[in-house]
């Protein structure tokens, strides 16, 4: 169930992002959530690749390149959208990797883990 309010909280969160930026599209909040699927499964086939890959970088930089990993994540997802969700330069896909991780950090420490410790 967690899984599938992520998927509506990034579909919500990729529209929003695209409604403030120029340089990201979406062409409907069906393709939203059909691209917050997309990268659901990428984070769970391909990211840990990427991690394992790029190890040493991210022990150097104390974590910090794995949102570089996210915004890599990202940019394979535009790829296999299409039309219907595009992302313009890596610079846009790593702030929209910035503005997720925050939104998410946020959103599963206050309302998602909220029956946890209750």
């Amino acid at each position: 169930m967690r899984w599938l309010i992520s998927i509506f909280i990034n579909a919500i969160l990729f529209v929003a992002i695209a409604g403030f930026f120029h340089s990201f599209e979406v062409s409907s909040f069906g393709a939203a959530v059909a691209a917050s699927f997309v990268l659901s499964i990428l984070n769970v086939l391909v990211r840990p690749i990427l991690i394992i890959l790029t190890l040493p970088i991210t022990i150097l930089t104390l974590g910090i390149f794995l949102i570089v990993i996210n915004a890599i994540t990202l940019l394979i997802t535009d790829k296999l959208m299409g039309e219907s969700f595009e992302i313009h330069s890596f610079g846009m896909a790593f702030l929209m990797a910035v503005i997720m991780s925050v939104t998410n950090i946020i959103l599963q420490n206050t309302i998602l883990n909220k029956g946890k410790y209750d």
